[in-house]
């Protein structure tokens, strides 16, 4: 359900402290100076898909600064991820600035210290990520901060077209496939930092470690699917599916070991839930792409030492 929030129906002198007060209390807590004589009616419309935080704002120009005072005040745990739609604005963390156009996005980090300039009215959309859910190290996140993402092309583009799509739709979607998303979502940001950062493979040529990537976010999104196979994959790339293993090859893994190894881990993170009743654990097999039950089962205690329903109760406390 969408919470909106809007400056409209104040005077204009009411409208700047509303306004300060509400950047902090629906991302994390900021600095706002505004620069516009008399502030204009802005608004922000807010929802939640499982873990992420999905915000359209509208506003004029303005800037909004976290220094280590704000840090200490909590929100150190997320990532933003703001796609402009309208207007620019000038990102600076870490010592790079990144400068921001419609189209492109920006990732910044909560735990240090950012500033974010917008100079004309402007419309974007901000993903509140929780940095925990990437499963990547803090220091590797430093590769996406103070820079500046195309929405158009390469594994950004694959990102930012998932993003967009989810950010959409999000309304629509019933508790647990928000869930997924989310989770989906976060796995394209993962891959996204890790080629930036050169995790994918540094001996690899810029063309094999972009359509690694590429390949990876493919098939994220595919997970659930029984019949995702390399010549799926490396049909829906145009490559050879003898090419699609050799990328594999440096990551010291096969495709189909990977593959296998991030279902695995989502059945994992499913059987965890605490909420609710617990799942079958059949039904999470099948739901991501595990059609066996018994190959499932064996699998599961390869990879983790121990049953598939052994895990849940133990997560369960039960």
């Amino acid at each position: 359900m969408s919470v909106v929030f809007t400056t409209s129906l104040l005077s204009p002198y009411e409208r700047a402290d509303y306004w300060h007060n509400l950047v902090s209390e629906t991302f994390i807590p900021l600095d706002v100076t505004l620069h516009e004589p008399v502030p204009s009616a802005w608004s922000i419309t807010s929802e939640r898909l499982g873990p992420l935080q999905i915000s359209a704002v509208q506003a004029g120009r303005q800037s909004v600064s976290r220094d280590r005072r704000l840090i200490s005040r909590g929100g150190e745990e997320f990532l933003t991820v703001t796609f402009q739609h309208t207007g620019t604005a000038r990102l600076t963390q870490d010592g790079r600035r990144a400068l921001v156009g419609p189209g492109t996005f920006t990732c910044p980090d909560a735990g240090r210290p950012y500033e974010r300039e917008q100079p004309d009215h402007f419309r974007f959309t901000a993903i509140r990520v929780p940095k925990s859910g990437l499963g990547v190290p803090e220091s590797d996140l430093r590769a996406v901060t103070g820079t500046v993402f195309s929405g158009d092309g390469g594994t950004s583009g694959l990102v930012a077209g998932f993003l967009r799509r989810l950010a959409e739709r999000a309304s629509g979607f019933d508790a647990y496939t928000g869930q997924q998303l989310a989770m989906t979502a976060m796995d394209l940001l993962a891959v996204l930092v890790r080629e930036r950062q050169g995790r994918l493979d540094p001996y690899a040529s810029d063309t094999a470690r972009g359509m690694l990537a590429r390949v990876k976010a493919y098939v994220l999104t595919c997970l659930s699917d029984p019949d995702l196979s390399p010549e799926r994959i490396a049909a829906a790339h145009h490559i050879s599916v003898r090419y699609l293993h050799k990328l594999f090859q440096p990551e010291g893994t096969t495709v189909g070991r990977w593959i296998r190894q991030e279902r695995l881990e989502r059945c994992r993170r499913d059987l965890s839930r605490r909420s609710g009743s617990a799942p079958a654990v059949t039904a999470v097999a099948q739901r991501w792409g595990f059609t066996n039950p018994s190959h499932f089962s064996r699998a599961f205690r390869a990879a983790y030492g121990m049953s598939p329903r052994e895990w849940q109760c133990g997560a369960r406390g039960e």
